[in-house]
């Protein structure tokens, strides 16, 4: 039977408008079953904590579970291949985070390139770190450590926790490049607190969950944050930036996903995620971990992030930084 031009015309319109309805049902259905977050750090991390937080409100807002599931190592990358390799069904999902960032030019052969195989779903929070002394050092002030500094070049001890694949690291690499100062760096694999106070190293540029109770106890002096604004959990501490223009050092939290997963899944995700940050208990969690809730559009993500590449890749160039 011949079909007459205009109804075969609505047919073939309707054929093609199926693989599109097809695919908002699934995403209005998505999830039907647990979704895993891969960390790329251990429990008890401030990544970990964030995925922990914030998988916990999706879980109970969209009837799945969000499962957190540590992969540490490689400064991240060995979670973010494991995205990269995995089905771009929404079903795995990445907890980005600075690192990514400062990897994509601090390694050279890796198996994956960030801004082509993982998807920016959603924004979470920027994570400032706070420059700190401890209190037998002369300097108070941001102008009175860069005066000491090249007033005695090479005799200040920086403690680092992760070398050059980590923020702080890049942040006070950041700074020396602004300011014209030396030091040297004291790498530690894990806690250097102790020997700050005790003043066998004397600054660091560190996380806030890190130090927030030294500072309010006194036992540490916070010199300046590194956000371009002040912070809640720290009012009376003034940026570098205020000292030294421009400056800005900032890691970050958000969520990724593998490359090819539908655009309608990541706009859910990121609409659900948004409407999480926003929450008044969330954004005070958020808040008092020293991190500073940032809700983005997925496109807008990806912005952010391929500027913090760029940023960090000119720091790694100029400091000549390879990988431990």
């Amino acid at each position: 039977m011949k079909l007459p031009r205009r109804q075969f015309l609505h047919l073939a319109a309707s054929a093609a408008a199926l693989p599109a309805v097809s695919r908002v049902a699934w995403a209005q259905a998505y999830p039907t079953r647990p979704v895993r977050i891969i960390v790329g750090f251990g429990a008890g991390y401030s990544p970990d904590i964030v995925a922990r937080l914030v998988g916990q409100r999706l879980s109970e807002r969209l009837g799945q579970q969000f499962v957190v599931e540590n992969r540490p190592g490689a400064s991240s990358n060995l979670a973010t291949e494991a995205v990269v390799r995995a089905p771009p069904d929404g079903y795995t999902l990445l907890l980005a985070n600075g690192a990514n960032a400062i990897s994509a030019t601090l390694y050279e052969k890796l198996s994956f390139d960030f801004i082509r195989d993982i998807a920016p779903v959603a924004s979470i929070a920027g994570a400032a770190l706070v420059m700190v002394t401890n209190l037998s050092f002369p300097a108070k002030t941001v102008p009175e450590f860069i005066a000491y500094a090249k007033a005695n070049p090479g005799k200040i001890n920086m403690a680092v926790a992760g070398g050059g694949a980590s923020t702080p690291f890049l942040a006070g690499e950041l700074f020396k490049g602004m300011t014209g100062v030396e030091w040297v760096w004291v790498q530690y694999r894990g806690e250097y607190t102790p020997d700050l106070i005790s003043g066998q190293v004397q600054a660091a540029f560190t996380v806030i969950p890190r130090s927030i109770d030294y500072i309010r106890t006194g036992k540490l002096r916070a010199l300046a944050v590194t956000s371009a604004a002040h912070l809640e959990v720290l009012p009376n501490v003034p940026t570098v930036d205020e000292f030294v223009p421009g400056y800005e050092a900032s890691s970050w939290f958000g969520f990724g996903a593998p490359k090819g997963t539908s655009t309608e899944i990541i706009e859910k995700l990121n609409k659900e995620i948004d409407a999480i940050v926003a929450e008044p208990n969330m954004k005070a969690r958020l808040v008092g971990l020293g991190l500073q809730p940032m809700s983005l559009t997925s496109a807008e993500f990806g912005k952010f992030i391929a500027d913090q590449i760029d940023k960090w890749a000119k720091v790694i160039r100029a400091a000549n930084i390879k990988p431990e």
